[in-house]
């Protein structure tokens, strides 16, 4: 597997169908819709009478096939795609996790981080739990467990005692819950199928290959049951207690662009960046050019706000992926070369804008760099199209320790030296924030990776990030 040192990971999405025939099916296309999220492992838990689950380590079309989907029949099921962060990888981390007890059975999965997850891991160990994963998804089922009374009231009292980032789905034998926490960290839409039954999706991209209409996505702090044809919400916590900041790099980097999250398009957002990220650092030019594939829309915003042609100036070889072998230590050095190339005839003897969407540890963009000018290009003027990222995130994305982000160590002309770039500029947090606010929906971002101004309490997660700090 090439180390791919530029890329971000989100750690899953979740899928999620209920009174549809043939809900298995529907799921695993909903998860390959989600396969951008997390490429280590699948699962998919169905309800056929009783609960079954299957899953696996890999892509969805490996661990799922037409004839295991035979095997999963059912109207219901929740499916899940990993990255592993939090808890690491491995077969028993892989989600959904299946829970049988003797007041019946739940399926239970989860995307993003809780914070608080040690505390409560050492409490319930306390009180005789027995944990079969390390991941801090296991958690919400042994505290349901724990709890008494209606099922909605034991999830509340459940997903009151969380902190952190997380959209949960839960399925039970009759009935589906999806939760989503207070910050809204982490996004979840609702969607219906032309026969009345209801879809819940990470992204709206998977709500339209399964052919379901988006309704409106879950509010921060809100659980939904759909049961018997109903759909019912109720919050968990009270609203003044309910703080709306979805995380910024889901609009910057993890989303699809077809996808549209809190009301705004991911697409439109990222071009907005790039119109911003023109008038904040204007240069002279040739041409722009955008890295693929994320940062694409906002190379087009730069390019259109600044009236520079844009070109493809850097082609991605998607035929290597996480199977890819590389048979030498120098191909090693050089995996870059392997999924871009440069386009000589575009680049060469032209002022280039290198518009990409993050640095996190700056290999890869001075790789990129060296790229483009080897093909010919006179000047490398490289564009950021979102602040610098300076400080771990403990919300789901795997920037765990301080050390490995390089904007935390040098400011923007040292990295710009490191890069080998004729000039380097990050767009504002006060540009970020501009690029979402075309609607009333979304009231903020979290901002805590540039900014390191957490939107929760960090427990002990903060000393575990600095481990390697003396």
């Amino acid at each position: 597997m090439i180390n791919d040192d530029r890329e971000l990971h989100e750690e899953c999405g979740v899928f999620g169908v209920y009174e549809a025939e043939d809900a298995a099916r529907l799921t695993y296309y909903g998860l390959h819709a989600l396969q951008h999220r997390g490429q280590e492992g699948a699962g998919i838990c169905v309800r056929h009478n009783k609960l079954h689950l299957h899953k696996g380590e890999g892509l969805v079309t490996e661990v799922f096939d037409k004839a295991r989907l035979k095997q999963l029949p059912g109207n219901a099921a929740i499916g899940h795609v990993r990255y592993s962060t939090a808890g690491g990888g491995g077969i028993a981390n892989v989600q959904p996790f299946l829970f049988r007890t003797m007041k019946g059975s739940l399926g239970v999965c989860h995307n993003g981080n809780i914070v608080n997850a040690n505390i409560l891991k050492a409490q319930l160990e306390e009180e005789g739990a027995i944990f079969n994963s390390t991941s801090d998804t296991e958690i919400l089922g042994h505290l349901i467990k724990r709890h008494t009374g209606r099922f909605i009231d034991r999830i509340c009292k459940s997903l009151r005692e969380l902190d952190g980032a997380f959209a949960f789905l839960i399925l039970c034998e009759n009935a589906l819950y999806a939760a989503r926490d207070k910050y809204g960290l982490r996004p979840l839409s609702i969607g219906q199928l032309p026969n009345g039954g209801y879809v819940f999706a990470s992204e709206t991209c998977a709500l339209d290959i399964v052919g379901a209409r988006y309704l409106r996505d879950l509010m921060p702090g809100e659980v939904v049951r759909v049961k018997d044809g109903e759909l019912k919400s109720k919050f968990y916590l009270p609203t003044d207690q309910i703080v709306d900041k979805i995380c910024a790099m889901e609009y910057i980097y993890f989303s699809r662009p077809d996808s549209t999250i809190e009301g705004i398009n991911v697409h439109t957002a990222r071009k907005n960046a790039g119109r911003m990220l023109y008038h904040e650092s204007p240069v002279e030019a040739d041409l722009v050019i955008g890295v693929p594939d994320s940062s694409i829309s906002a190379a087009i915003g730069y390019a259109e706000e600044s009236g520079i042609p844009y070109e493809m100036g850097l082609v991605k070889n998607k035929y290597v992926g996480r199977t890819f072998i590389q048979p030498t230590q120098a191909l090693r050095e050089q995996g870059v070369r392997m999924k871009l190339s440069a386009v000589s005839s575009i680049v060469r003897d032209k002022r280039v804008i290198m518009i990409d969407d993050s640095i996190v540890r700056g290999t890869t963009s001075k790789r990129i760099v060296r790229l483009l000018k080897e093909a010919g290009a006179k000047e490398v003027h490289v564009r950021i199209a979102s602040p610098a990222i300076k400080y771990p995130c403990f919300y789901g994305v795997d920037t765990s320790t301080i050390e490995e982000l390089i904007s935390n160590r040098m400011d923007v002309e040292e990295l710009r030296d490191y890069i080998e770039a004729d000039s380097l500029a990050f767009l504002s947090e006060e540009g970020l924030q501009k690029t979402t606010s075309v609607t009333d929906t979304c009231s903020g971002l979290c901002l805590s990776c540039f900014s390191g101004h957490y939107v929760t309490p960090l427990y002990d997660s903060y000393k575990n990030a600095n481990k390697d700090e003396k």
